[in-house]
């Protein structure tokens, strides 16, 4: 079994958005309430985080989330890696580094953004990762982070990295293969931006273009989910008629609408005009369950 929970369904200035008084930020449904977009995915016994922006922290204390094992990164942009530094508490309770899972540019961006979690010597305290390359098109295999070295923390000094014992191997001895997906955060192909097919399930977000051919590998999935701000065409995300028609090509059982701004018509609203599609409409804290 496969559960999939939308940790935020939000654009990158979440909903409401600061100041604004539009109907949307001004609903009083809690299903109107985006945090920045995230899920987490549990699947043959791990728990994959997809994206940790900056309501990382609030959304892992919302879902009562103790664990994680590894955290794919779609792209680079703050809304998508501004929590990470929060990882520490994860490093502090479990005694694991947190497997982080990106492309080349997004491991140099991060270097930049968090050098102090780069640096050495490390400063105390800093999080600790365990940062992974990846490639578009490239299967690759995750594991349980309880596989990575145990850390013990040295008043001071910081953490010290000892092996992790057989029987944490043990805990958890299986793997998941992962396939991303390549799709452009713009019209032109200069923003490159993963998906990620994990098993019969694909997460896509930050999408503007994609070719037809990375399409055909999401074929076959009973899940998937994309991008959508608003109706007419933008620069670094589908339209709404673009995301219909995403959702029509792929032929998934179920097909989610995610990264959602004030622009669209409430929850309630637009809704019940997806239906008509014969999409659904994703809202924080939304869990989903595949055989």
């Amino acid at each position: 079994m496969t559960r999939i929970t939308f940790l935020g369904s939000g654009t990158s200035q979440g909903v409401p958005m600061i100041g604004c008084k539009c109907p949307v930020c001004r609903s009083l449904d809690p299903k109107d309430k985006r945090l920045r977009a995230s899920v987490l995915v549990e699947h043959e016994g791990l728990s994959i985080l997809i994206d940790a922006g900056p309501d990382f922290r609030q959304q892992m204390l919302r879902e009562d989330i103790d664990h994680l094992d590894a955290i794919l990164l779609t792209h680079n942009h703050k809304d998508h890696t501004g929590g990470l530094d929060d990882i520490r508490s994860f490093n502090l309770l479990e005694g694991h580094p947190v497997n982080i899972y990106c492309e080349k540019y997004v491991i140099e961006s991060l270097k930049r953004e968090y050098a102090y979690a780069f640096a050495e010597p490390r400063y105390p305290g800093a999080p600790e990762w365990m940062v992974r390359e990846i490639e578009a098109g490239k299967t690759f295999e995750v594991h349980s982070n309880s596989w990575e070295d145990r850390l013990e923390w040295v008043s001071g000094v910081g953490y010290q990295h000892l092996p992790a014992s057989e029987e944490e191997k043990a805990l958890h001895p299986q793997t998941v293969k992962i396939l991303p997906i390549r799709g452009w955060h713009d019209r032109k192909g200069f923003w490159p931006v993963l998906g990620y097919r994990i098993g019969n399930m694909a997460y896509m977000t930050d999408i503007a273009s994609i070719e037809e051919s990375e399409i055909e590998k999401l074929k076959g999935v009973d899940f998937v989910t994309v991008n959508c701000v608003k109706r007419a065409q933008h620069y670094s995300h589908f339209s709404l008629d673009e995301a219909l028609n995403f959702f029509q090509k792929v032929g998934a059982k179920y097909s989610y609408l995610t990264h959602i701004s004030h622009l669209l018509p409430p929850y309630a609203e637009f809704s019940k005009e997806l239906a008509a599609h014969g999409v659904l409409l994703a809202y924080d804290g939304l869990k989903v369950e595949l055989e």
